[in-house]
C-alpha cells in the first residue's frame, strides 16, 4: 500500500476537518505576529537591506459606508498596519504586499515611475508587461482619466454590477497621468477597484492609486495566502499585510471596451465570468437605446497578434503560473490532435512508476483533480509512486477549483513533488479562466480516454 496525502475532504467528517484546519490557520497567523521580523537583503532598483514584517489585518474590522470613500476601521492593530504600509509606500517609495479578493498583490505608487520600477525589479518582470492600477473609489478613478471623460454606457453597466470586485477595465490614458512604465507605452491604462477590505482601505489610507501585479516571482503561480508570498519574496519586500486566504483565487477579468464597434473584448478571463458579464449587460441595457454589445474572448472568439506581441494588459504574452516542477495537463474533455492516440487512465498512472528510476527513490507525484473525478480511482496504488492529492472543487463547482488552483500548485511544489498532474475542466463559467492558467502552467498535455 502506497502513501496517500490529501489536503481537502468532502466526506461527512469534512466539517470537523475544516474546523481544525481553520484553528490551525488562526494559530499560524498568531505566530506570524507583527513583532516578528526577518532581516534580509533585498533588491529594488538597487540592493537594500530590508526588515521584512508580516502584519496581521482583520478584514472584518473594515467597513466602507455607502456615502463615503473613507473606510471605518475598528481594529487598532489593523489601522496601525495600514498606516505602516502607507508610510512604506509613500515615504520610502518601497513595495508593499497586500491581499485582494483575487490574489495577493505587490503594490507601489502607480503615479511614481521610480516607485513602480521597484515592482519590476522585485518580481524580475519583463518591462513590456503592463500593470493594473488599483483605486479605492470612483473619485480616485476620475483623477486618472482625461478631463471631461464620460464613461461608456456599457462600462457603466459593468461598474454598477461588479465594482468593487475582480473586474479590470481599460481606459484612455491620453492625458498621460499614468507613466509609461505602468502602461508599457500604450495609450490605455487598466484600472479596477478591488473589493477586498484591506486592499481598498490601504489605497484609501494612502490616498494614492497603487500599481499591483501578483506578489510572486515572474512566471510562478500567483499567491493566494500570505505564506505563499513569504516563501517566495521574503528577501525582497519590507511589509506583507496578512489578510487570510483570497476568496476568488484567480486574477481579475480584463475587459477592453474602447473599440469603435462597441463590443467588449475579454483580454484575460478571470474572477468575473463571461456569462456574468453577458447577463449584466443584457439586464442593464434592456429597453434602452444602447444596443447590447457582444462579448468576445481573446483566442476563443478572435485573434490579435499585435496585442499578443505588445500586450495592453498583463497575462497575455509570457508564460505564467508555473511551479518549479513539471505540470502535465490530463485532457479528458477536449478532442485530441489527429496524430495523438489517447491513453487509458490506468496505463497513464501506472506509467508514472518509471519516474522512480529517474529520481532513484519512490517518485512523489502531486495530483490536482476535482473531488468527484473518475481519475481519483487510478491515482492510488502504483509501485514506486507516492501520490500527494490536493483536491479541487467538484466538477459542478468550478468556483472552488478556481479558489484552490494556485494554492494547490504552491502547496504541492513546496512538498517537493517531482511532477504535478492536473485534470482539465469544462471551459464555461470559471472554467474558462482556470484553463487559461493551467495551459500556461503545463509543460505537456496527455489525452486520456
Amino acid at each position: 500500500m502506497r502513501n496517500h496525502h490529501f489536503f481537502f475532504d468532502d466526506s461527512p467528517m469534512g466539517g470537523l476537518r475544516a474546523f481544525l484546519s481553520s484553528t490551525r490557520l488562526h494559530l499560524h497567523r498568531y505566530l506570524w505576529s507583527p513583532t516578528r521580523t526577518l532581516s534580509t537583503m533585498g533588491s529594488s532598483s538597487s540592493t537594500s537591506k530590508f526588515t521584512t514584517e508580516v502584519l496581521s489585518c482583520d478584514p472584518a474590522s473594515i467597513h466602507f459606508p455607502p456615502d463615503s470613500d473613507e473606510p471605518s476601521i475598528t481594529s487598532p492593530e489593523t489601522l496601525q498596519a495600514l498606516r505602516a504600509a502607507s508610510h512604506h509606500l509613500k515615504a520610502k517609495k518601497q513595495c508593499v504586499v497586500f491581499p485582494t479578493e483575487t490574489v495577493y498583490g505587490l503594490g507601489a505608487l502607480a503615479l511614481d515611475s521610480d516607485a513602480s520600477r521597484r515592482i519590476f525589479a522585485t518580481k524580475n518582470r519583463p518591462p513590456d508587461n503592463p500593470l493594473i492600477v488599483h483605486v479605492s473609489s470612483m473619485t480616485m478613478l476620475y483623477r486618472l482619466l482625461p478631463p471631461g471623460y464620460r464613461i461608456p454606457t456599457h462600462y457603466e453597466a459593468l461598474v454598477k454590477r461588479f465594482w468593487p470586485g475582480p473586474l479590470t477595465l481599460l481606459f484612455p490614458n491620453t492625458a498621460g497621468k499614468v507613466p509609461d512604465i505602468i502602461t508599457a507605452g500604450h495609450p490605455t491604462v487598466a484600472i479596477r477597484i478591488p473589493s477586498h477590505p484591506i486592499a481598498r482601505a490601504l489605497i484609501a489610507v494612502a490616498d494614492v492609486p497603487l500599481a499591483a501585479p501578483s506578489a510572486n516571482s515572474s512566471g510562478r503561480p500567483s499567491p493566494t495566502r500570505a505564506e505563499h508570498v513569504y516563501d517566495d519574496l521574503k528577501d525582497k519586500v519590507g511589509i506583507i499585510l496578512d489578510g487570510g486566504p483570497c476568496s476568488v483565487g484567480l486574477e481579475s477579468t480584463v475587459v477592453d471596451g474602447l473599440h469603435e464597434d462597441n463590443n467588449l473584448r475579454i483580454l484575460r478571463p478571470g474572477g468575473i465570468t463571461v456569462e456574468d458579464i453577458e447577463k449584466a449587460l443584457a439586464e442593464d441595457l434592456e429597453g434602452s437605446d444602447v444596443p447590447v454589445p457582444r462579448v468576445l474572448v481573446h483566442r476563443r472568439d478572435y485573434e490579435d497578434e499585435g496585442i499578443e506581441q505588445a500586450p495592453t494588459t498583463p497575462g497575455m504574452k509570457y508564460r505564467h503560473y508555473s511551479p518549479t516542477v513539471p505540470v502535465t495537463l490530463l485532457c479528458t474533455h477536449s478532442i485530441p490532435p489527429q496524430d495523438t492516440t489517447p491513453t487509458s487512465p490506468h496505463d497513464y498512472f501506472s506509467s508514472l512508476k518509471y519516474l522512480s528510476k529517474t529520481v532513484a527513490r519512490p517518485a512523489k507525484v502531486g495530483v490536482l483533480l476535482p473531488s468527484d473525478s473518475p481519475l481519483q480511482a487510478f491515482a492510488t496504488d502504483v509501485p514506486g509512486v507516492d501520490f500527494h492529492h490536493f483536491t479541487l472543487g467538484s466538477v459542478s463547482d468550478p468556483s472552488t477549483t478556481a479558489q484552490r488552483l494556485f494554492d494547490g500548485f504552491l502547496t504541492l511544489d513546496k512538498l517537493g513533488v517531482d511532477l504535478i498532474v492536473i485534470e482539465e475542466v469544462e471551459e464555461d463559467r470559471e472554467g474558462l479562466a482556470i484553463m487559461n492558467r493551467v495551459r500556461k502552467a503545463a509543460s505537456e498535455s496527455r489525452w486520456l480516454r
